[in-house]
């Protein structure tokens, strides 16, 4: 039998007066996250459970186990060393634009090529219902929202499965280049844990897929370390240019595209 005692030790048991399982870790602490990961770190695709409501699902969790007052606190620190953040924060900008509104736009701009992405999906604007938002986090959630579809085209990730690693990894690489990591840290907790999921999945499930997901994390990643700060951009702006030209006006760098259609179809 082989001795792995060399690197096992220092392991220091614990013992606790709880009658459940507890941790230091509030994520490890609450067992319907527990569930999700180990449910969609380790399933395969199936038409049961579309792959969109994994996110969904994610992103109710968080809102109950992570702590807002204190995400809110850490933004506040931040809008006072952050003159471009807390300008953006007064502002409050939201789209009202609807997908009709984007058939203006000629073939070839970033607005026909999200109008196009709309009309051809049967998808509207608004996937989730727009709110009001009452504080910092949830302004910036509100927005992200608005500005997802739109970072897909600028930063090119294609609009499949494996295309939504790439604004995944544009905002965990850019959100610590920009911001204090604390802060970054509480905002990329979705983004960890859903572009991961795609990431198990690939090795564990569909390895003939591995390498194209692994260019989309190296892709994104790339973009969101060499861009100006990604969650401040208003992609309104700039409907009517060409992506290339739309990169250039908002400060995205980096851009590498690279077709994961063909990949993608396989997890179908």
């Amino acid at each position: 039998m082989n001795d792995y005692s060399y690197l096992m030790k220092g392991i220091v048991p614990l013992s606790t007066d709880s009658s459940t399982l507890i941790s230091s870790s509030k994520y490890l602490n609450d067992s319907r996250l527990r569930d999700w990961v180990s449910t969609h770190m380790l399933r395969r695709n199936g038409p049961d459970v579309p792959t969109p409501s994994d996110s969904i699902q994610l992103v109710l969790l968080l809102r109950q186990i992570q702590d807002i007052d204190h995400i809110n606190a850490l933004f506040a620190e931040e809008r006072k060393k952050n003159a471009a953040l807390d300008a953006w924060f007064e502002e409050g900008y939201a789209s009202t634009f609807q997908r009709d509104d984007l058939a203006q736009y000629a073939p070839g701009t970033v607005g026909n090529i999200f109008y196009r992405q709309l009309v051809d999906n049967d998808l509207q604007v608004d996937i989730v219902p727009p709110v009001k938002a009452r504080n910092d986090y949830e302004y910036f959630n509100f927005r992200a929202g608005q500005q997802h579809d739109l970072e897909h085209i600028l930063g090119g990730g294609g609009f499949d499965f494996i295309g939504e690693v790439v604004p995944y990894y544009m905002r965990l690489a850019n959100l610590f280049v920009h911001l204090s990591p604390e802060l970054a840290g509480e905002l990329s907790v979705f983004s960890i844990l859903g572009s991961t999921r795609i990431i198990t999945r690939a090795v564990l499930h569909y390895p003939q897929t591995w390498l194209t997901v692994l260019d989309a994390v190296e892709r994104g990643a790339k973009v969101g370390r060499e861009s100006d700060p990604i969650f401040l951009m208003r992609y309104e702006e700039v409907f009517h240019m060409t992506p290339e030209d739309a990169r250039a006006h908002l400060g995205i760098r980096g851009v590498r595209i690279a077709d994961t259609a063909a990949a993608s179809a396989e997890w179908n």
